[in-house]
């Protein structure tokens, strides 16, 4: 996966501390909802393959089955487990209420599932990286 990112400082050991544009559900175009309360940009270490310098756009990259990984964790497997605490009540024979109850009690256990891998995830080789790969608009300059 590449995005388009700035340089904003340089890091020791050829990192570089990157800043990417947040995209948004709505389309980006913030002006006219008004609504959006995250920042627009999110700052992050990428290692400077390319020795790019602060205030220079580059493409950063990153492993597309890190982030494809991330996101089964943080949006499916607790979607997963609420489904089947649901199916699991119906089977046992519940009234709908409590499979209501088996359903939410599954959510709950698949988001702590999540903040507790999360927390004790001591392996920094299995985060999310990025690499600067390419300086942006350097063919133009003579």
């Amino acid at each position: 996966m590449t995005q388009d990112a700035v340089v904003t400082k340089l890091l020791p050991d050829n990192m570089a501390e990157v800043a990417v544009a947040r995209t948004t559900a709505c389309g980006g175009n913030c002006g006219s909802c008004e609504s959006c309360i995250f920042q627009s940009q999110l700052k992050t270490p990428a290692r400077n393959l390319v020795g790019a310098k602060p205030g220079q756009r580059v493409i950063i990259q990153s492993k597309s089955s890190a982030i494809y990984k991330a996101a089964l964790l943080v949006y499916v497997f607790p979607m997963v487990l609420t489904v089947l605490g649901y199916v699991l009540a119906y089977l046992a024979g519940a009234p709908e209420g409590a499979c209501v109850g088996a359903a939410f009690a599954g959510l709950v256990l698949g988001a702590a599932v999540v903040v507790l891998s999360q927390r004790m995830k001591k392996d920094k080789d299995k985060e999310i990286s990025f690499d600067i790969v390419r300086l942006v608009g350097t063919e133009d300059r003579p």
